[in-house]
């Protein structure tokens, strides 16, 4: 999940790529690229002292950013799936999705599994870690 999956081995950007993440996070700090699944350049780095991650594709459209949150940031609805479907389940990492098209999901990590649910706390799906 956050910050997790990149390998941070040196990777460089296109122009594109880092044209776009410039825009769009202008006064981003302690920037670090990676490759994510080898498909997608994935940035991590600081604006206003909060970690985020952010993912494009070759050509420097954006894909997603990716920020940390609290259990308790969560809407409730994502409290009570757990808590009926998955009882005494262990929260390792939440997240917070934020896509170009506007839509926010949010990423809960259970079990070595991330289940994804929408901005209302509805379930979506469900994805083993790899």
């Amino acid at each position: 999940m956050l910050l997790g999956i990149a390998a941070f081995a040196g990777t460089t950007p296109n122009a594109a790529v880092l044209k776009t993440f410039n825009e769009k996070f202008p006064t981003a700090t302690n920037v670090k690229w990676g490759m994510e699944n080898k498909t997608e350049y994935e940035a991590d780095f600081k604006v206003d002292g909060k970690i985020l991650s952010a993912n494009f594709k070759d050509d420097g459209s954006w894909v997603v950013t990716e920020s940390g949150v609290t259990p308790k940031e969560l809407p409730v609805a994502i409290g009570e799936y757990i808590t009926k479907n998955l009882p005494g389940a262990e929260i390792k990492e939440t997240a917070k999705l934020e896509m170009p098209d506007g839509v926010v999901n949010y990423e809960i990590e259970i079990k070595g599994a991330d289940y994804i649910f929408d901005a209302d706390g509805k379930f979506i799906k469900k994805s083993e870690d790899d």
